[in-house]
């Protein structure tokens, strides 16, 4: 009796750690019980005249995980707050866009920035669309998902960045699109591009899943 109750609490202890490892039932990040949405494509496609419509904001609430030559990233998506936004990194992962693309501009203590498929910080996918802001969200905190852009507030694509830390600087200025709920211990060991600790590799993006549940 001892010993099938000493078996039935280690296998509780075990399911109990793999849920947590999978980021809880279903928690954002690793998607949980959810499964992933299909890929669009075969392959990554790196350019297009326009983004289709593939989120329905009102019904589903998005997440994201990101894996990377470091390890992955969960992230809860604002479908909400930047439909634009979340729409167009959506429709960009489910083609496999990302696939493969370094992050091209790390600075400790400021951001982790990846998303042009050209790895120079000029590229985009083909089109762009414009800024999206809320007085609710404000780059307070570390692990905020932002959109990167030129001076014209009209020029989002599809590079976007990760903050290391408050950025009161970027406030109402860039796009907030999610929050990174698991993983960020693997932002900050992503190679940094600039600065005494700068690095000669990059770091680069696998792939991108798109997990999405009911509201």
């Amino acid at each position: 009796m001892r010993v099938a109750l000493m078996v039935a609490i280690l296998l509780a202890l075990a399911a109990a750690a793999y849920v947590l490892w999978q980021g809880g039932s279903p928690e954002p990040g690793f998607g949980g019980n959810m499964e992933a949405l299909p890929y669009k494509s075969d392959k990554p496609v790196t350019k297009f005249a326009k983004p289709e419509q593939v989120i329905d904001a009102a019904r589903f609430d998005y997440f994201a995980e990101i894996e990377t030559s470091k390890g992955k990233i969960g992230i809860d998506l604002y479908e909400t707050e930047a439909p634009n936004t979340v729409n167009s990194f959506v429709f960009l992962a489910l083609h496999r866009y990302f696939e493969g693309i370094v992050f091209h501009r790390v600075i400790p203590g400021f951001v982790a920035q990846t998303g042009d498929p050209t790895g120079t910080g000029m590229g985009g996918p083909g089109y762009q669309f414009g800024l999206e802001v809320t007085p609710r969200l404000n780059y307070d905190r570390k692990g905020v998902l932002g959109m990167a852009r030129t001076m014209d507030p009209n020029s989002n694509g599809s590079q976007f960045f990760i903050t290391y830390g408050p950025t009161p600087n970027l406030n109402q200025q860039y796009t907030i699109f999610g929050q990174v709920t698991q993983g960020m211990e693997v932002v900050e060991k992503i190679n940094p591009t600039e600065g005494p600790m700068a690095k000669p590799e990059r770091d680069k993006i696998l792939s991108v899943k798109i997990f999405a549940r009911s509201k």
